[in-house]
């Protein structure tokens, strides 16, 4: 079973790996802000390709698992709730199944406390030795391999 692993933002990390081994193929992170003169839903059709991207390299593909968005109000929970809603159409236009981890869950299944802060994930990360270029990769690593231990 082949899974990619997603934390939504502007810079959104991904990870994919596969259950088999628990392997983890590649991560990194994706800018989707909007560019100079774009319109704000820019960032949901720059989203979309990047899922075409990746089901284009990696046909297998047949989860999708994420962070669940929070109400954090104003811009931010109206990002969230988009990026969700791109990717559960998405999904269903592929027959894909995808999931949701919440964050408390994936703070204490990396570092055993459930409100754990941006620098102990990356700090516990790294003790895994996974290198990563900022928090938004290393969520999605995390993302990965809950998703790995834990759903598939």
């Amino acid at each position: 079973m082949r899974i990619l692993a997603l934390d939504f933002g502007s810079t959104t990390g991904y990870a994919i790996g596969t259950a088999h081994g628990l392997t983890i193929h590649t991560s990194g992170t994706w800018n989707i802000a909007p560019r100079r003169g774009d319109s704000p839903g820019m960032r949901y059709i720059y989203l979309r390709r990047k899922f075409e991207e990746v089901l284009g390299a990696y046909p297998d593909l047949s989860l999708v698992v994420y962070e669940q968005a929070h109400m954090r109000g104003g811009a931010a929970t109206s990002y969230a709730m988009g990026c969700e809603a791109t990717l559960q159409a998405w999904c269903a236009e592929k027959g894909l199944d995808f999931t949701t981890v919440h964050s408390a869950t994936l703070k204490k299944f990396a570092t055993g406390k459930g409100n754990s802060k941006k620098p102990e994930m990356m700090a516990a990360a790294t003790k895994r030795g996974w290198t990563f270029a900022d928090d938004n990769e290393a969520d999605a690593l995390w993302i990965l391999d809950y998703a790995l231990r834990e759903v598939a």
